[in-house]
């Protein structure tokens, strides 16, 4: 019987969150960068996964190892590609922006070595690096598209150094070597 009721509020909890990403997906007048639909992807994953359900198409396989503070240190996706694993520092990221329901969705391949020890993983929303330096962060969309025809982490932007962040009719990411802005629909590069 006990399994029976956290079933149900595991449902009712992911139909609730659903509708939460349904209303702010809705309601956003931006692009799919929407701070309020990762807000919510985020919300809904965070119930979902408190309660011992999965909302996601992705499958994701128990964690083969525990980190310090108990939190998984990796986790293993299923996707139509095969097992991807999720580890660390982007993990963490990753479990923070939704998971395989929020913005970046499922990932498309596994970590990358990167500069200075860092790495970076790719999704199929966007990318998260991370660096001992800058802490992980996401880059996607407009401002993910000018990184990487900039280098990405190996051009003289490097690592992001924020997450996109709302500014004056658009966003902006920080980067180790600059920013890019997108404003009206219009992407900038700024180098330091």
């Amino acid at each position: 019987m006990h399994h029976f009721a956290r079933r149900s509020a595991a449902m009712t909890m992911t139909l609730a969150a659903a509708g939460l990403l349904f209303t702010a997906a809705c309601s956003s007048n931006d692009d799919n960068n929407s701070s309020a639909t990762t807000s919510a992807a985020a919300a809904a994953t965070n119930a979902a996964n408190e309660s011992g359900a999965k909302e996601s198409g992705a499958k994701e396989s128990a964690a083969n190892e525990t980190g310090a503070n108990g939190a998984a240190a990796e986790t293993k996706i299923q996707t139509p590609s095969g097992e991807i694993t999720v580890a660390g520092h982007v993990l963490a990221k990753y479990n923070e922006m939704g998971g395989p329901a929020g913005t970046l969705g499922a990932p498309t391949g596994n970590s990358m070595n990167g500069p200075n020890g860092g790495s970076c993983q790719e999704f199929t929303g966007g990318a998260i690096c991370w660096s001992e330096q800058t802490g992980p962060h996401a880059v996607w969309g407009d401002i993910r598209k000018a990184w990487d025809s900039n280098g990405g982490i190996n051009g003289k932007l490097g690592y992001p150094t924020t997450d996109e962040k709302d500014i004056a009719n658009g966003k902006q990411s920080d980067f180790t070597g600059g920013s890019i802005t997108w404003v009206n629909n219009q992407t900038s590069v700024t180098m330091k």
